[in-house]
């Protein structure tokens, strides 16, 4: 392990300060909007444009980096992100603020593209397991440390605003300076929705549903934890405290998701969602301890089923399809996330700040009721299914390239794909 954080400390480094100035930029914005008494709609529109970029950018980051190349392509983007920030301290109105949102989702995941690209071109096979873990816990504890700097600095002003500046700006630099070459040039990943839609439709449908419910956790859970009279820097502990359960889970989640039926365990993960999420739906005003076990409970919940939607639809998809299936489950999560913040915004708006939870509780019961075990007929259950469980970030802090640092995927398989989406030469 030692020798996998020597080799790619710059990269996790990167990915870290990203991860940082994203996770605190989205808090301070529905505080901020709290604060100016602001709608929630608004909130929930903001979080859900950042989805939507997110979505966009993976399209539109292939083609920069294959025009631009990786180095020059992450540059630019950094550099459209750490204004598009500044422009929300710049000017207050908030149409301008959503198209500024959309422009931090669509570098932000050309940034991730390069990345991604990077670590799996320097990373040997059987190195790729640590690294990809490597990824993921420096993008679960970039967005834990994003949240603890409001306990750090719980005033909502402009200063916060140059933090994640900061952030961004520092992320430039390992990618800048490295030494060592260009990764391979991209090819756009083909989708094949409808083949999918067919193959996996329940993993899809559990996708969709962590989609609304982390889209509108994100974008929301900073007003429900105002809404319950927290101070903001114990909204920045509560966040904190609740993505780091995102992280908890996922050992435990492995052990759990190699030894039984996938499709049930999605089922019971969001049975135990419904009902916990309850408590937070039901009352008003909890107190403090039964808020941070209670929200963190229900955070261990929700980040569970991303994970397991994915392994769920690895057993059932090729080797040589899963870079295009797991593009296929970006687009799938990004639609969910740009669809939930709305819905629940518009909930708590007309409602109250813990329908945010009801929102949750209705979501969780909805995928109880569409998750049907007896229906998986393994038809096309691949070779040597259930396959080992990997730990993967669920919060749209990847790109499709992720899936080719997944130790499940060979990696001669992986460029194969990738050569026969090349473009037929000019005639």
């Amino acid at each position: 392990m030692r020798q996998v954080w020597k080799n790619f400390r710059a990269l996790y480094f990167a990915a870290l300060m990203m991860l940082i100035g994203s996770g605190l930029l989205t808090t301070y914005l529905s505080l901020r909007l709290a604060a100016d008494n602001v709608d929630e709609l608004w909130v929930g529109a903001l979080t859900a444009a950042y989805y939507f970029g997110l979505v966009l950018g993976g399209k539109l980051g292939h083609r920069l980096i294959a025009r631009v190349g990786h180095i020059r392509a992450y540059t630019a983007c950094a550099g459209v992100v750490t204004a598009a920030v500044l422009g929300h301290g710049i000017i207050g109105y908030l149409p301008v603020w959503l198209g500024l949102r959309l422009l931090v989702g669509m570098g932000m995941m050309s940034q991730y593209m390069v990345i991604e690209s990077w670590l799996n071109e320097q990373a040997e096979a059987r190195q790729r397991g640590l690294v990809f873990s490597g990824y993921m816990v420096a993008s679960y504890l970039g967005l834990v440390l994003g949240q603890l700097l409001l306990v750090a600095h719980p005033q909502l002003g402009p200063d916060l605003l140059m933090i994640v500046a900061l952030c961004f700006a520092l992320c430039l630099v390992p990618v800048a300076v490295t030494k060592r070459i260009h990764p391979a040039a991209l090819h756009p990943v083909p989708m094949e929705p409808e083949f999918f839609l067919r193959r996996v439709p329940q993993s899809l449908t559990t996708v969709m549903g962590a989609g609304l419910l982390i889209g509108s956790f994100y974008g929301l859970a900073p007003l429900y934890a105002a809404g319950q009279g927290l101070a903001t820097e114990r909204v920045g502990l509560f966040m904190g405290f609740c993505v780091f359960a995102g992280l908890v889970v996922q050992w435990p989640l492995g052990w759990l998701s190699d030894r039984y039926d996938r499709s049930r365990l999605i089922r019971i993960i969001a049975g135990l969602l419904c009902l916990a999420a309850i408590p937070l739906a039901v009352f008003a005003q909890l107190p403090l301890e039964a808020l941070f076990i209670t929200g963190f409970a229900a955070s261990l919940l929700q980040f569970s089923l991303y994970p397991l939607a994915v392994a769920f639809a690895n057993d059932h998809v090729e080797a040589e399809r899963r870079v295009s299936l797991t593009a296929m489950l970006l687009v799938t999560y990004g639609l969910g996330a740009s669809i939930g913040p709305l819905v629940a915004g518009v909930l708590m708006k007309l409602f109250g700040h813990q329908m945010l939870y009801a929102f949750v509780s209705l979501c969780a019961l909805l995928l109880v009721v569409l998750i049907r075990p007896k229906a998986v007929t393994g038809l096309h259950q691949v070779e040597d299914a259930p396959l080992h469980h990997v730990p993967t970030p669920d919060n749209m802090t990847a790109s499709p390239l992720v899936a080719a640092l997944d130790p499940r995927v060979d990696e001669h398989v992986v460029q194969e794909q990738m050569q026969e989406t090349e473009p037929p030469p000019a005639q």
